[in-house]
């Protein structure tokens, strides 16, 4: 496992493709997982950028506030399968507005995708992950950084069934200590 403070090194972006490049071939999937506002979007989203990749999100596969654990398998079965295969990835989606279940994504196979959120760290995703990034923050500032978010008011109800979801999937996961690569994102 690498570990890289992301304020000390502003070749974070290379270095983690580097990582991607190194890995087994066949995998095309880097994974982004972290707590709740330890800033895997932001991260995910510059690396999708550098690398040119679509970026998928667990946000919109969840199955509701109590679905974290779910959202590993589904993301296997709807993204990790298929573009291993290079067929075409489509996954269900989650509609927050009404809690239930909304349309149904289809994106092309690509060189590389970027798949972040809380659980994409999980073992069911392993055999078709070329890298797994962890990314870390205090639990302080990963609060801060929650408060000021504009979904903040939606979010804040389910904050804590939320949170011990996140420490039981990553204990069980053994997450971060099966990443390749942790951001220190602080």
């Amino acid at each position: 496992m690498t570990t890289l403070r992301i304020a000390d090194r502003p070749d974070w972006l290379q270095r983690t493709a580097e990582l991607l490049e190194a890995a087994p071939a066949g995998n095309r999937l880097l994974c982004v997982d972290g707590f709740s506002g330890s800033g895997k979007t932001t991260v995910a989203r510059a690396l999708a950028g550098h690398l040119r990749s679509p970026l998928l999100t667990l946000d919109e596969i969840y199955p509701g506030w109590d679905g974290l654990a779910a959202a590993p398998r589904i993301a296997r079965d709807g993204i990790g399968d298929p573009l291993a295969a290079g067929r075409t990835l489509r996954w269900p989606t989650w509609d927050w507005d009404v809690g239930e279940p909304g349309p149904w994504r289809e994106h092309p196979p690509a060189p590389v995708v970027v798949l972040e959120g809380c659980g994409a760290g999980a073992r069911v995703l392993a055999p078709v992950t070329a890298l797994l990034v962890w990314v870390d923050a205090g639990a302080d500032e990963r609060e801060r950084r929650l408060r000021e978010r504009a979904d903040h008011a939606t979010y804040a109800p389910f904050r804590d069934r939320w949170r011990a979801q996140e420490q039981a999937l990553a204990a069980a996961e053994d997450l971060p200590g099966r990443a390749g690569l942790v951001l220190d994102n602080t």
